[in-house]
């Protein structure tokens, strides 16, 4: 499937995300209409907004300037090879003061 790249199409199809949250958000609240339903609403919102902002600005412009996310399963990729990868150590490689360590104690 292609991108869609029409000024119009991209309009329409944010408009069509605004629908779909106003419209679940108010289905949500005359479900449960209380203050802390409303507030956990907007938590939640919000919260995923700053998730959102940083799989997609944070990592790519202060933590990882090569990596170029296309989507959020490209950022869980990402975040499960970095986590594969930290977990993992290197023993092949010595440490960078290893071999001036050991200098040291043979002499």
């Amino acid at each position: 499937m292609r991108d869609i790249t029409s000024p119009k199409w991209l309009y329409a199809k944010g408009a069509l995300f605004l629908f779909t949250g106003l419209f679940a958000a108010t289905l949500l609240l005359v479900e449960s209409p209380t203050l802390l339903t409303a507030f956990l609403l907007v938590v939640a919102i919000w919260s995923f907004c700053r998730l959102y902002y940083f799989a997609f600005y944070v990592i790519e412009h202060y933590i990882d300037p090569q990596y170029k996310f296309a989507g959020l399963t490209d950022f869980v990729r990402y975040v499960w090879q970095r986590r594969k990868s930290a977990s993992v150590p290197n023993c092949m490689t010595p440490e960078p003061n290893a071999e001036s360590a050991q200098r040291g104690r043979s002499s």
